[in-house]
């Protein structure tokens, strides 16, 4: 089974991010993790960080040669931005900075001083921010490749940024929020194509691909709720409006509709997979709301970060990589082995 792990601060020397259980075999270049992370960057209203970093992911374990070798594959991010921080981030005791008192309304800001016994903002921002998601991109790559060795592919779309589809009116939404000192948040759309018959399990309420989808969409920040298929539409609807019907074609059962997004009683029917996931507006606002002062326990304007205006787009991409985990690793659960050969060995028998 897939596991991983990413450390690191938004402004530290870097991200790290541990990778274990990928079978020995699969083709990987760094070249298949960046242009993964080339795209997280990318997007109509992100903020001045993303001129300055230009992810790049290097791997120091787990492939040779080209092919992974089955050990625990190990990246790193270097944030370009340390160099601007080397004092207030610095490693070393008997260093200090300015501490962060302010917290921000919608952040994890108070909740987490409270509950790290903290009397520093910063201590808590700088691993709450989105900034992990590069880690979480990169990472999850590496199982978007395996996935895509079988034919399995995933893309995603925006659906509306608030409330706007249109791509020339969003972007001049995104620009009148920009001039107000506001944010923007908005909806996105994954699909997953030629998924196999039978991931996940019903068996156990732990074992729901559905449930692990909902969970892992939930954990990338600012993301407040997540739909599959028709999601809360099903409860307007009547129950034969709803339920996909199913027919019989040279002898394969099909549906004709994909309502239930590609899960039905927690396991894949063949039909794509489709997950939205509504995401808030950021945090951080330019004009900041009215919050308090932790130090002065006194009223106090929110405290400003440097951040985007919108980054749907890029909750986008880090959806695609929330959903090839859990797809990669369901995949795993029931046809996998310790090789790419032994996984194909075992696909086509079961095929048969």
């Amino acid at each position: 089974m897939l596991r991983f792990l990413t450390a690191g601060e938004s402004h530290g020397q870097a991200l790290v991010a541990i990778l274990e259980g990928m079978v020995a075999n699969l083709p990987l270049a760094e070249g298949d993790i960046n242009k993964e992370l080339q795209r997280r960057q990318g997007g109509y209203g992100r903020g001045g960080r993303m001129k300055i970093e230009k992810d790049r992911a290097r791997i120091l374990s787990g492939v040779r040669f080209g092919k992974t070798l089955g050990s625990p594959i190990t990246l790193i991010i270097e944030n370009l931005d340390w160099s601007n921080w080397t004092k207030i981030m610095a490693v070393e005791p008997g260093k200090s900075a300015e501490a962060v008192t302010r917290a921000r309304p919608g952040h994890a800001d108070l909740a987490g001083i409270t509950k790290y016994n903290q009397t520093d903002i910063r201590n808590i921002l700088e691993r709450a921010s989105a900034r992990e998601t590069a880690a979480r991109v990169a990472i999850c790559s590496i199982a978007k490749r395996l996935l895509f060795e079988f034919g399995i592919h995933i893309t995603s779309r925006i659906a509306h940024v608030g409330g706007e589809t249109n791509s020339e009116k969003i972007k001049t939404l995104i620009d009148q929020t920009r001039e107000a000192g506001d944010t923007l948040g908005g909806v996105f759309e994954v699909k997953i194509e030629n998924v196999p018959v039978g991931l996940g399990s019903y068996a156990h309420y732990d074992r729901r691909l559905d449930g692990k989808l909902a969970q892992a969409f939930m954990s990338i920040p600012a993301v407040k709720g997540v739909e599959i298929g028709l999601g809360f539409e099903t409860a307007r609807l009547f129950g034969s409006k709803v339920h996909d019907e199913i027919f019989v074609e040279n002898g394969k059962y099909v549906r004709k509709t994909n309502n239930a997004g590609g899960l039905e009683g927690g396991i894949t029917n063949g039909e794509p997979v489709i997950i939205k996931a509504a995401m808030k507006p950021i945090s951080t606002l330019l004009k900041p709301l009215h919050s308090v002062d932790i130090a002065a326990k006194q009223p106090a304007e929110a405290h400003v970060e440097r951040s985007d205006v919108s980054a749907v787009e890029a909750a986008a991409v880090v959806g695609e990589a929330a959903a090839a985990f859990e797809i990669a690793n369901a995949f795993l659960e029931k046809f996998g082995g310790d090789s790419l050969e032994e996984i194909k060995v075992r696909l086509t028998a079961s095929q048969k």
